[in-house]
């Protein structure tokens, strides 16, 4: 199927930078959709960016200005690029990607997840 393998969290001061990359491997056809999404504790996973195949991006509120979503298709990468980092940003992190890949049966759409990268942003 398909694996996201996200990277690039950690701890960061309020007011700071972060660049999360997500990188998807397996036996891929074609990529469509690709996403980030945030948990905070105790709370639903919400969306934090989304962007095409063909890169058109979509941002709540809550980050529009402060975040940047972006792809390589060539290497199956999404990134998010995460400026003026609030407290309320801290959160795990996941990876999503709507994908067609194949197996010995043939062609299977499918969404995936990655395991989270945690980002803590300390006031």
């Amino acid at each position: 199927q398909v694996r996201l393998v996200e990277s690039g969290g950690g701890l960061v001061q309020a007011g700071g930078s972060l660049r999360l990359s997500c990188a998807a491997s397996g036996s891929i056809f074609r990529i469509d959709d690709m996403g980030w999404y945030r948990q905070a504790p105790g709370k639903q996973r919400d969306l934090v960016a989304e962007i095409t195949a063909g890169g058109s991006t979509n941002y709540p509120d809550s980050v529009k200005g402060r975040f940047t979503i972006s792809r390589d298709n060539a290497k199956n990468t999404v990134y998010l690029q995460m400026n003026s980092l609030k407290p309320e940003d801290t959160a795990d992190y996941y990876c999503n990607a709507q994908a067609l890949y194949m197996d010995y049966m043939g062609a299977h759409t499918g969404e995936f997840w990655g395991k989270g990268t945690l980002v803590t942003v300390s006031s």
